[in-house]
């Protein structure tokens, strides 16, 4: 995926999501200059992957992403297409996207990711 771009999208009001975000953004400084990826808030374009049939709460309740073909990429898939771009963390990407992992993975991310959007509702976080 090294000469592909990635833009990523999440909810900057979900404390967690921000923060993990903000860490893995960091950790891609070169990538993101390069333009093999973006990260992108959600709520500053609402209607962005509309197209995709993709809402506004689909994307604050899981990561999204759409791949240099425009293709949307959910939840663990985002995690582990950007793990496979940053340096030291492609094993990452092999241990939980592996034919094995992969439905436990998305499984136990769904999972967390539907308590997280709960809390963030409860709190407020639109």
């Amino acid at each position: 995926m090294p000469n592909s771009h990635l833009t990523v999208w999440y909810n900057t009001r979900c404390p967690v999501c921000d923060a993990g975000i903000d860490w893995q953004r960091n950790k891609l400084v070169a990538a993101a200059r390069a333009g093999t990826i973006a990260f992108r808030d959600i709520n500053a374009q609402p209607d962005a992957l509309a197209a995709h049939g993709a809402s506004l709460d689909d994307v604050r309740r899981r990561l999204h992403a759409t791949d240099a073909n425009g293709r949307l990429i959910v939840g663990v898939d985002v995690a582990i297409a950007i793990w496979k771009i940053t340096p030291g963390e492609g094993w990452l990407a092999t241990l939980f996207g592996n034919r094995a992992m992969l439905p436990l993975s998305r499984f136990a991310y769904d999972r967390f990711a539907d308590l997280l959007f709960a809390w963030n509702k409860r709190h407020g976080r639109w």
